[in-house]
Formats: structure tokens, sequence, C-alpha cells
């Protein structure tokens, strides 16, 4: 049963992967600002020849702070610099994997003013997945352990467009209207490192009023599984000094991922 789901979410992320929305060479009226922290020249340089091939046709711009002190101050400053209606907040290390990326990703902020590829309903601590079934949603692929790739996904809802009421985002991928991100700002006081500024960004941002939600037709690759080290154990118990008393009690199941081994990550992948 299992195997059916993954294969059914796979069928059809396939089917939106080959079915472009946005014709080549047809200009939008929109600017989406991509704003990036990074020290990499090699990663830097693979990310914009990327957004290059999925965002032919968009107005698009790509910002890099190669000398941040911390994400949540970087990333304020490239918001400074960004000139789009919408500002994308992403790690220098992921690859879109969609033609019609741009199509999508506009079509989602239309009804959402902050929106990312993975987080969940409730919050209970600081890792968003902690939350559980049926609160985590999205899906990403990631480096699998035998040197393929593996697509993990949240939840078993992923051919809804996206799902809303969500209190926090994963901080690969995070995009927002202009004027929202301008109000939030990341809290560079609080998050002066490189941990929690993704969840102490978009938990704000639910408990404002503001729509957050996660995208289940958006398919990144990330090339990173995370680092759960001592200094992200000592933000974590930081976030949760700073919200104690507002995160969820809401317990559900425990979190399961769904996993597929893939052949390839590109869009003519194949199971194995």
């Amino acid at each position: 049963m299992l195997l059916e789901l993954l294969k059914g979410v796979l069928g059809g992320l396939r089917r939106r992967l080959n079915s472009p929305s946005v014709q080549s060479g047809t200009a939008a009226p929109t600017c989406l600002s991509f704003v990036v922290c990074s020290i990499d020249e090699a990663r830097f340089a693979r990310l914009r020849t990327n957004l290059e091939i999925r965002l032919a046709g968009q107005r698009w711009e790509l910002i890099r702070i190669a000398d941040a002190r911390s994400l949540a101050e970087g990333y304020n400053r490239g918001l400074a610099r960004a000139r789009g209606e919408f500002v994308v907040f992403c790690h220098d290390d992921i690859e879109l994997l969609q033609a019609d990326v741009a199509a999508r990703l506009l079509a989602a902020l239309r009804t959402c003013d902050v929106v990312g590829v993975a987080g969940s309903t409730r919050l209970r601590d600081s890792h968003w997945i902690s939350a559980g079934r049926p609160h985590i949603h999205g899906q990403v692929v990631q480096p699998g352990p035998d040197g393929g790739h593996v697509l993990n996904v949240f939840c078993r809802h992923a051919q809804q467009p996206e799902a809303g009421d969500i209190q926090a985002l994963d901080g690969l991928f995070i995009a927002a209207r202009r004027t929202v991100a301008d109000a939030l700002r990341f809290d560079a006081v609080n998050f002066d490192g490189f941990h929690l500024y993704d969840l102490d960004f978009s938990f704000r941002a639910h408990r404002a009023g503001y729509r957050v939600g996660v995208c289940h037709d958006l398919l990144l690759y990330h090339q990173s599984t995370g680092n759960k080290d001592e200094v992200w154990g000592r933000y974590a118990r930081h976030f949760e000094d700073c919200f104690a008393g507002r995160l969820s009690t809401d317990a559900g199941a425990p979190a399961a991922v769904y996993q597929l081994r893939l052949a390839d990550k590109s869009q003519d992948r194949k199971s194995t």
C-alpha cells in the first residue's frame, strides 16, 4: 500500500513536471527576487544556472550576500536590495526541478502571503516535523544513502496545490510577498547564527495573521540533509524559550516520512 501511495505521488509530480504552463520567452509582469547567502562560488554558480533555465521568460533577479553574519542578517540585507514584488529566501544548494516553477509559485502567492515547500500546521517545538501526522506537509528530493536520490514526502495529499494554515516552514525555500517580508523581517538579534531563523520568521507570520502555506506542487532538490549539532541545539532551546506558552500541545501521530528511491533527480527520473 505504501509503495502504491509513493508511486501515485511520484506519478503526479511527473505529470506536473512534464506539463509546463509558462511558455519560454513570454515575459511576465511580476518580478521575483531570489536572495541567497552564499560563500561558495561553485554552489552559487550552479544556483544561478538553474534559475536561468527554470525562470526563462520571467523577470527575476538573484541577490547574493557573500558576507552574512547570520542568515537573518544576510536575508534582511538582501531584502533591502530586492526590487521584486515577491521575494524568495533560499539555500544555495537547491535546484528547481520544474520548467514552470514561476507559474506554480506565483499561483501559490496569489492565495498565500508566505509559502514554502515543507512545513507543519502545528508547531510543538523547535523541529517542525515533530508535529507528526496529519500536520506535516510537502516534499523534497535529497541525496540518498547509496549515492542516489530520495524523494521525501511528508504528507498523503500532495495532489492538492497547497496546504494552508501552516505555522512553520523549513528554511531551504521560503517565498513571501515583499510587503509581508518588509513588515516581518528576520530576527537577527535572537537568531544571530544559521539556525531557527526560518521557524521564527514563519511562526511570527502565522501569529500575525498572514496566510502561510506549503506548496504541494513545487519540487526542489536539496543537497543538504541537515545537521542537528550542538549549535543547533542551543538555538533550538532559545527558540522554545522565546515562544514559551505559544507552541502547540496538539500531539499528532509519529512523523512518517514516505520515501522513494530515485535513479535520477531530473525530469525523466525513474523509481528504483
